[in-house]
């Protein structure tokens, strides 16, 4: 089978059955998550009541959009302060088989915002960093309440549309509760379940010494009495040759962890090499799952919406949408990926084809995924707002890391994480017909409702936000000495590191240009600031169109509404979408990935 081949089965396989198990998922969200609540069983029903007695909330209390927003802001707010303790406090906690210390200040506040804010970016090695304990009473746990945010806000907007005249918006209580028990939970415990059959670890031991088949013969620095590294006259450190037969094998509680960082678009990987790591994902088999359960929830949303608002071909359109964009984006990293290096490519036997490296770029890659099931993973990370890796983004070809940094910079919408990436659509689908709006000269409308000056203003917000937060961020990092010390690669690479850096934190994805060394004061701080910033203020911007949608009348259709549910509304969001990314991060981009290729070419 061809390259080619093997990608579009991989494709197809992946997306085909993320498509197949979206429909009954999304009605099933639908049941449990929309205003008429579906019959659940009576023990979990009490379980559900039980938690709302304990936390002291009245789940029959509805909320206006800026007491929903408080409501999320002071819950996320006291996780991360929550997160902040355990991993200070890590050292004297439970469960810390290997004795970690506790991290310092300024990583802790990172940690603790990326995995908040649903990021996951990690300037830690997990397996060397954070305890069974902190993995598991931190990390872990905000992967589900931080997905269970998105899905609830996405929820409150599917309500402005659907309501008329009306002041409320939802309980946010109530929708987080019933995403985290009916949504994420199920389908966690199955999915955990199902990459423990793969060869995905689930254990509490301490760590395994192995002795390995063949030596390592290195060299060891040598320390005096005190423990200080030795030096010749030259200031060079002194070594000695050493020889070794032993490694260490990190174990813990994963297969639970992976199943919510894939399933609900987080990305943390317990291990520093993520799903690159065997312990993550041990077979071609268990990746395709991973991409299959990253997509899942995404594509599910958009049935769940159709059904909702009581009209199914609109969330078809969306779907469609998401399709394209990431169909298309994903073929081109495939296509860069695959011709590999040209300098190192070998005349093919056909002299009219175009020359291309033998068996392509596997440079930092997996050999039991390959080019397809890398690339694949890859798009699929960055299309969604999950920055799980299992390769190593930083050696893809100049066009290959060109792909998931545009993915993200076009807003995650393709199809965008668990929640994030609806609410975010439907903020682009509201732009797309006021555009179609101007060129008619009629007063848009989306779903029956009037888009006007307020709506414009609050997504006119949301949209400019994370470019703001990126662009200035970069620039920052660019010009000051602590952000451009920490590159290891000169010329555009360089600068398309620091790049994706803040791409990567403002769209609270968490992948990363690995050539980065962004474990310093100046990036765990500035990173996580735009972080926090670049998952709230869209989220207050998100909430406050659905409150001023859900007070709307409903417009009656009449011969000069503008469908949307067809080809031509498909397009038209295609097109803003794409006409937003490019006029927002392209003179970036030409710094970064473009002059690397144009450089690239002309030697």
């Amino acid at each position: 089978m061809s390259p080619q081949a093997k990608f579009i089965s991989l494709f197809v396989f992946c997306v085909g059955m993320a498509l197949l198990l979206a429909r009954p998922l999304g009605h099933y969200i639908a049941a449990v998550m929309g205003d008429s609540k579906a019959r659940i069983p009576k023990l979990l029903e009490r379980g559900e009541r039980s938690l709302y007695r304990l936390a002291g909330v009245d789940p029959n209390v509805e909320m206006s959009w800026f007491r929903y927003a408080r409501a999320l802001l002071v819950f996320n707010l006291f996780g991360a302060l929550l997160l902040y303790a355990l991993a200070r406090l890590q050292a004297h906690l439970p469960m810390n088989p290997q004795g970690f210390a506790a991290m310092t200040g300024d990583l802790s506040f990172n940690t603790a915002v990326s995995f908040v804010t649903n990021t996951d970016w990690q300037a830690f090695s997990g397996e060397s960093a954070a305890s069974y304990f902190t993995q598991m009473a931190g990390l872990a746990l905000q992967n589900f309440l931080s997905a269970a945010t998105g899905l609830a806000v996405a929820i409150a907007l599917i309500r402005g549309f659907k309501r008329t005249g009306a002041k409320l918006i939802g309980n946010f209580w109530v929708d987080a509760t019933r995403a985290s028990l009916y949504v994420l939970l199920p389908l966690s415990l199955l999915l955990a379940v199902m990459l423990a059959g793969q060869g995905v670890i689930q254990n509490f031991e301490s760590y395994k010494t192995a002795t390995t088949v063949e030596s390592l013969h290195y060299d060891n620095p040598k320390f005096d009495a005190e423990g200080n590294g030795l030096k010749d006259a030259a200031g060079k450190p002194l070594t000695g040759p050493a020889v070794s037969r032993a490694q260490i094998l990190p174990m813990g509680p994963v297969a639970s962890q992976e199943a919510i960082k894939e399933l609900g678009t987080n990305g943390g990987g317990f291990f520093n090499a993520n799903s690159a790591h065997p312990y993550e994902n041990p077979t071609p088999f268990s990746n395709a799952l991973e991409i299959i359960a990253i997509l899942l929830i995404p594509f599910a949303l958009t049935f769940a919406f159709g059904t909702l608002i009581g009209d199914t071909r609109q969330g078809v359109a969306l779907l469609c949408a998401m399709l394209v964009l990431f169909a298309t984006l994903a073929g081109v990293g495939f296509a860069a990926e695959q011709r590999g290096n040209p300098l190192l490519a070998t005349l093919p036997i056909d002299q009219s084809a175009s020359p291309s490296q033998s068996g392509g770029n596997l440079e930092g890659k997996e050999t039991r995924f390959g080019i397809a099931g890398s690339t694949l993973f890859a798009a699929a990370t960055t299309a969604t707002s999950t920055g799980a890796v299992n390769s190593a983004h930083d050696s893809f070809m100049p066009m290959g890391g060109f792909v998931p940094m545009f993915l993200m910079q076009l807003g995650e919408v393709a199809p965008g994480g668990v929640g994030t990436g609806l609410y975010s659509m439907l903020i682009f689908a509201i732009l797309g017909v006021f555009i179609a709006g101007l060129m008619i000269g009629r007063t848009p409308e989306y779903l029956g409702k009037k888009i006007e000056a307020q709506e414009m203003k609050l997504a006119s917000i949301f949209i400019l936000t994370t470019p703001i937060l990126v662009l200035a961020g970069t620039a920052i990092a660019v010009m000051s000495d602590a952000g451009a010390g920490a590159v290891s690669n000169p010329g555009p690479h360089g600068f398309s590191e620091i790049l994706y850096a803040f791409t990567s934190a403002g769209n609270n994805n968490g992948s990363a240009f690995a050539g980065l060394s962004a474990n310093l004061p100046f990036y765990n701080v500035a990173l996580g600031l735009v972080m926090w910033l670049g998952r709230f203020w869209p989220i207050v911007a998100t909430l406050a169109v659905a409150g001023s949608l859900a007070a709307k009348k409903r417009v009656p259709v009449s011969e000069g509404t503008m469908p949307t549910h067809g080809p031509l509304f498909i397009v038209l969001l295609i097109g803003t979408i794409l006409l937003i990314g490019v006029l927002n991060y392209v003179p970036a981009l030409a710094l970064g990935p473009v002059a690397e290729q144009f450089q690239l070419l002309a030697q």
